[in-house]
């Protein structure tokens, strides 16, 4: 039975009534500072802690629940007869319940100003000492962290919970042990943030700098699912997601219907959403991706789903068969149909109308995700290695026609700047050495993964021979400089007009003597996107 209650929070929301219901229940409440006011202030019972123990708070409130009768009457096992006799010996009543949330430590560094002054005193001391004590001990006492757990309490306690063993007035053990695993994973990650932040501070004296990567690097992730196996039947597999994830990210899916997802599944997933979301600002509004194996093996604008999944299927209609499709528009009815007749894993939109609902639901096992369009970026992009992770920002950078040179005599018409800009967003998810050609807002042939820049061109020329489709007139992108004019060559025998990559080479100068030579315009980003 619950008779005594601790609350100190940082974050009221809801807390006062659940302290109301609490006390509908005869349990008796101790408080501290400000929480303490705000419940009398709204006539909720409550007994200071200061009161309570017979020592006031002291230094500014640094000091003020680290006393024994607050952490002996946390972690006095009821079960063991010295536990309790000591308790008694020293007057310590127990105590059956911690409610507390932290100061806001991460909201508070996240302050561009902030000091170090300022984020020490947002360090909490006791909260974290008084979680840890109560989870410790969740055999006897049950612990909340987050005003979300409230509800649930709340209706165990009047018997509508979870755990069989809960009783009116009672919060059952699977409950219990379930909130302790949440409050360690609270503090570790409260611990983690302040790591994260005091080993980021330079060495000056007063520590006005901050290194975007820190000397101690703490990630935390919570589990989405086991897999059935990872990229291969023989590894093992799960899923894991950020805290927050970044708005519109993969992470924040919704699945409609169809099988579970695979890893494979998941990670390509990924590489398609993350292509089709940076598809928009084109006069065309719609657009789609199709990806096989981390790779876009299609790639449209169009006047709306069906119209750009048509033309991102004509690029390579072979490879897109099992791949996974993505659009950046809701998916209707008509377009749902046609993507009913192709074998597919995944197809992820902002949206399904019913129509495409009731089609795709002929079609079990495809994976339908819902996910809300965003520009949130995660905010580290990092890769396990043998002992080590790699750690970078994340290639967030879009190019602009104001950042783009012309280097050749051939200038660029309208159109040739239109297919240049796509083909570049294009090749910028397309795994290196990468080469796109493309024409009128779709991929006509796409060259990835090769260790020679010279065959990922030829091996785009034969993917569009293949689909039968035309390369003359048609834009290339490539995701870094041509080392040699050979590259360059095999694209404008294909039939390319105009070329855009970043520059940079020792060779630029014959690169852009061999554009002149050939009549072609060629464009530099300044900026490299190999993906790896």
């Amino acid at each position: 039975m619950i008779k005594q209650a601790l609350i100190s929070v940082s974050d009221k929301t809801g807390v006062l009534d659940f302290a109301r219901a609490l006390a509908a229940f005869g349990v008796n409440i101790l408080s501290t500072g400000g929480t303490a006011k705000m419940l009398q202030d709204n006539g909720v019972a409550v007994t200071e802690v200061a009161d309570y123990t017979g020592f006031p708070e002291m230094l500014d409130g640094r000091v003020k629940t680290l006393h024994p009768k607050v952490h002996g009457g946390i972690l006095a096992r009821r079960d063991l007869p010295e536990h309790v006799a000591k308790l008694e010996e020293h007057g310590i009543p127990q105590i059956d319940m911690v409610v507390v949330n932290l100061y806001p430590f991460q909201q508070t560094v996240a302050k561009e100003q902030c000091s170090l002054d300022e984020a020490i005193e947002n360090i909490d001391i006791g909260g974290p000492t008084m979680l840890r004590s109560a989870a410790k001990n969740h055999r006897d006492v049950v612990v909340i962290v987050d005003p979300a757990d409230y509800g649930p309490v709340l209706a165990e306690m009047k018997g509508a919970g979870t755990s069989p063993d809960a009783v009116d007035g009672t919060v059952g053990y699977d409950t219990r042990f379930r909130l302790a695993k949440k409050v360690f994973a609270h503090t570790a990650q409260y611990d983690s943030a302040i790591t994260n932040y005091l080993t980021s501070l330079g060495e000056d004296k007063q520590h006005a700098t901050r290194a975007a990567y820190p000397q101690t690097l703490n990630l935390h992730f919570e589990k989405v699912q086991d897999m059935r196996y990872g990229e291969n039947p023989h590894q093992s597999a799960a899923f894991y997601r950020d805290l927050a994830p970044a708005a519109g990210s993969l992470a924040n899916y919704r699945q409609l219907q169809g099988k579970e997802l695979s890893y494979n599944n998941i990670a390509d997933a990924d590489a398609a959403w993350e292509c089709v979301k940076s598809l928009g600002g084109f006069e065309q509004p719609a657009g789609c991706v199709i990806i096989k194996h981390a790779n876009p093996c299609g790639v449209a604008i169009g006047a709306d789903a069906l119209d750009a999944y048509g033309r991102a299927l004509k690029t390579d209609p072979t490879s897109a068969f099992g791949g996974i499709i993505a659009f950046n528009v809701p998916v209707d009815g008509r377009a749902a149909e046609a993507i009913a007749k192709l074998f597919v894993e995944v197809v992820i939109a902002p949206a399904f109308t019913p129509e495409a609902l009731q089609t795709m639901a002929a079609k079990q096992n495809v994976r339908l995700l819902e996910i809300a369009l965003g520009d949130g970026q995660n905010p580290f992009d990092v890769k396990r290695v043998g002992g080590g992770l790699l750690v970078q920002s994340p290639d967030a950078k879009n190019i602009g026609l104001g950042d783009l040179r012309v280097v050749t005599k051939q200038q660029p018409t309208q159109q040739q700047l239109q297919d240049l800009m796509f083909a570049w967003r294009v090749a910028k998810f397309v795994k290196s050495n990468a080469i796109v050609f493309c024409a009128g807002g779709m991929t006509l042939g796409v060259g990835a993964g090769q260790m020679s820049r010279i065959d990922s061109a030829r091996i785009a020329s034969i993917k569009a021979q293949n689909a039968g489709l035309s390369l003359v007139g048609s834009a290339v992108a490539s995701d870094a400089f041509f080392p040699f004019r050979d590259g360059l060559d095999v694209v404008v025998d294909a039939g390319a007009t105009c070329v855009i990559h970043p520059g940079g080479s020792m060779r630029d100068q014959e690169v852009i003597d061999a554009a002149d030579e050939r009549g072609v315009v060629m464009l530099y980003t300044g900026t490299r996107h190999f993906r790896h």
